[in-house]
């Protein structure tokens, strides 16, 4: 019975005429297939700027080699052993998308079967390169691709396939740390050859991780001040517009709008390929600001336009009253200058005449039609006094005549 320990005596049966250098194969066209298989721990950052989506994962690979292979009841009965990832050939499959190596753990160690299958699991944090739409930020989903490929042998020395069924790998968020920002939606698998111009084709297995960002932050901090805002702008125009506060109100929400649109500056994605459809709606809402400004000054200008119109000079009556009837042919000059006296003379006798009737209660408009009831006529029928009020009444109708032709010439 031998006194060293199985496990040593194995390692040191695998590994004493082992070459790492080789593929594993006893006949060279025999070709290596890797199983891969990926879980998706945490999303650690998505950077939008520069396009480079930090994500956390558990890796899988799993290939047969054919010179790991033993008998158990030689070795008491042991049927896996571990054996140093270094001292073993590995594929040298990689990430396309890797832009940067990340700080992942290292495990030294791979599992070996007596069948000759290996093992290799490991996590790695993956900085990889992403196309990211944030035109729906901060409601948006973002789909970035993994691709596995082998860097340098092509498919007929190794081809690669999956390790669980796409199902299984689509919905699997076992070990996904789901409190923070981005939420994992599913993870879609894809196999294709890759052909570089004229030379073999590669094999390809791209997974999609497809993740969601939660807006429940963003809506508080972003939307809903904005929205407070723009409701407090809408509820100025309830005031007065001569009050005084209208517009010391409407600058006042401008300023702070201005305000909060530095603070979240900051906050919203800056990318060279678009705009996102947020910062336009901010834009649009300080637009809106803008305008209710300048029509509540417009507003406040019209209500206080009497106030602010200056009285009319002399000079400019003198104008348009005297000069511009005669340029237009409205009327002589010498006509309306000797109205203009005759009316005031008019207008004396006319308070002369009420006057006078007030004091005398039998006097009519016409003294044809006075008379007293009972049939006497009052007393001075034919008496100077009578003529000289009928004649003032008659200059009186003659002047409200030639006032209405005026009036009618002054309309046209």
């Amino acid at each position: 019975e031998p006194t060293e320990p199985a496990l040593r005596r194995l390692s040191h049966h695998l590994l004493a005429h082992y070459q790492k250098g080789t593929r594993p194969v006893r006949d060279w066209r025999t070709t290596t297939t890797v199983a891969i298989d990926l879980m998706v721990y945490a999303i650690l950052s998505v950077d939008e700027k520069n396009q480079v989506l930090t994500t956390y994962i558990w890796y899988r690979q799993h290939w047969t080699d054919e010179f790991l292979q033993w008998d158990p009841a030689h070795f008491d009965n042991l049927t896996q052993i571990s054996l140093p990832a270094e001292s073993i050939w590995v594929p040298d499959i990689l990430i396309n998308e890797f832009v940067d190596v990340g700080r992942s753990p290292r495990v030294p160690y791979v599992y070996v079967s007596h069948h000759g299958e290996v093992q290799n699991l490991k996590p790695i944090q993956v900085m990889t390169a992403c196309s990211l739409d944030i035109y729906n930020f901060p409601f948006d989903v973002q789909n970035c691709s993994l691709t596995f490929t082998s860097w340098l042998h092509h498919i007929h020395d190794i081809n690669l396939s999956l390790w669980r069924q796409p199902d299984l790998v689509k919905f699997d968020r076992s070990v996904f740390m789901n409190q923070g920002e981005w939420e994992l939606l599913y993870v879609l698998t894809h196999f294709q050859e890759f052909r570089v111009k004229s030379s073999d084709s590669y094999a390809e297995m791209k997974f999609y991780v497809v993740i969601r960002r939660r807006p429940l932050f963003y809506t508080v901090s972003l939307l809903l001040p904005s929205i407070f805002l723009m409701v407090m702008d809408i509820v100025g125009f309830y005031l007065p517009p001569n009050s005084g506060e209208r517009v010391s109100f409407k600058i006042t929400l401008l300023l702070g709008y201005s305000v909060f649109l530095i603070i979240v500056s900051d906050t919203l994605p800056a990318t060279a390929v678009g705009t996102p459809l947020i910062g336009i709606y901010f834009v649009v809402c300080m637009a809106l600001l803008v305008i209710s400004l300048t029509e509540t000054i417009l507003i406040v200008r019209l209500v206080h336009k009497q106030d602010l119109q200056p009285h009319v000079p002399h000079w400019v009556k003198h104008l348009l009253l005297e000069q511009a009837p005669i340029l237009l042919c409205i009327r002589d000059k010498k006509k309306f200058s000797q109205s203009r006296p005759q009316s005031s003379d008019i207008s004396r006798q006319v308070e002369n005449t009420d006057s006078t009737a007030n004091l005398n209660p039998y006097s009519c408009e016409d003294p044809r039609e006075c008379e007293v009831v009972g049939g006497t006529r009052p007393p001075g029928e034919g008496s100077p006094l009578a003529h000289g009020l009928l004649r003032e009444v008659t200059a009186i109708r003659q002047f409200l005549e030639k006032r209405e032709e005026f009036r009618d010439v002054a309309r046209e």
